[in-house]
């Protein structure tokens, strides 16, 4: 276990801006992140005290608990009674995924050098639930595979993965050993586009189970709907991701400055 010193010599002490329009706490969570997830700060590192943490920061301590809450809830702390607070760090791989592409989980861990993996917990063809047949534009009483496995990065799990898609583009889901995307593009059936909606949210006991996770650990839920070409609907998925593992990255342009640089 590393001594305390050693963490204080990865935070610095000018991370936090009273200019910028993040929360100070937010602030001061983010830079704890990012010292996690870049290896300055590893697993079982003891972190400083709050009182030490509010003066190298020039923050109160009620900041400083916020912020830790924060890391607390995503699993990158954890706190021993009358030890102190360490660091919880995702022993497998970290992924920072850009959302403004459309690929497949195993095209994300191949691109990365990582090995994609899955645990299958659920094949089935089914009558689709009301929530799917709207999502897929279905009547009622239509028939979808649904597949539900816990995704994995060199053995290491990383998503909880809820796949729904109407039987006459998938009639077999044990046609699917690998790739979603690959068995769907072999079937002609290309994914073309998709709507997400992101939502941060608490894992279940038993989701914080399978992922290796605390019960109530902090992930983030991805909902999508993927189209045909043709606006088709062709796949309806729901995720759950763990948070020490992902950050997910969105490009944003400022509205009209295209315009403004002609």
């Amino acid at each position: 276990m590393s001594i305390h010193s050693s963490a204080t010599d990865a935070l610095d002490r000018d991370a936090l801006s009273s200019e910028l329009p993040l929360p100070l706490y937010l602030q001061l969570a983010r830079h704890l992140k990012n010292q996690i997830v870049s290896g300055r700060l590893l697993h079982r590192d003891a972190l400083p005290g709050e009182r030490e943490l509010a003066e190298r920061f020039g923050v109160s301590r009620v900041t400083v608990r916020k912020a830790l809450k924060e890391l607390l809830d995503e699993g990158l702390l954890e706190q021993r009674q009358g030890a102190g607070t360490f660091v919880r760090r995702n022993q497998g791989p970290f992924v920072e995924q850009r959302l403004s592409t459309l690929t497949s989980f195993s095209e994300d861990m191949g691109s990365r050098g990582l090995s994609a993996g899955s645990r299958w917990l659920q094949r089935v063809v089914a009558v689709a639930t009301p929530e799917e047949a709207l999502a897929l534009g279905l009547s009622p009483g239509a028939t979808v595979s649904r597949l539900q496995r816990l995704r994995m990065a060199n053995d290491a799990p990383m998503a909880l993965e809820l796949a729904v898609i109407p039987t006459r583009f998938l009639p077999d889901p044990y046609e699917v050993e690998g790739s979603l995307y690959g068995t769907l593009r072999r079937r002609g059936f290309t994914p073309y586009r998709a709507l997400q909606r992101l939502a941060a949210v608490r894992l279940s006991a038993e989701q914080a189970e399978q992922l290796g996770l605390p019960e109530g650990a902090a992930a983030l839920y991805i909902e999508r709907r993927s189209m045909l070409e043709d606006g088709t609907p062709l796949e309806f998925v729901r995720s759950q991701y763990r948070g020490d593992a992902y950050d997910f990255i969105v490009e944003l342009n400022l509205a009209g400055a295209a315009g403004s640089m002609r």
